[in-house]
């Protein structure tokens, strides 16, 4: 849960960087905005891996052994 949480943090800081950086023509900040919402929606997608990993898991504890 904590790494989905953080990945929306980080998209979010990336977007408003993206944001500011297309309002004061630089292109740098643009660019860093962008790279920090790609790692953040990564970060994100491998926190609900995780999460399902976890249920499956879980699942498969829980089943009666044959």
């Amino acid at each position: 849960m904590a790494d989905k949480a953080k990945g929306k943090m980080e998209q979010a800081k990336g977007k408003a960087k993206e944001v500011a950086g297309k309002a004061t023509g630089n292109e740098r900040m643009q660019a860093e905005g962008k790279t920090d919402q790609v790692k953040g929606k990564t970060r994100e997608v491998a926190g609900k891996a995780e999460e399902q990993a976890r249920g499956v898991k879980d699942s498969l504890r829980d089943r009666p052994q044959s």
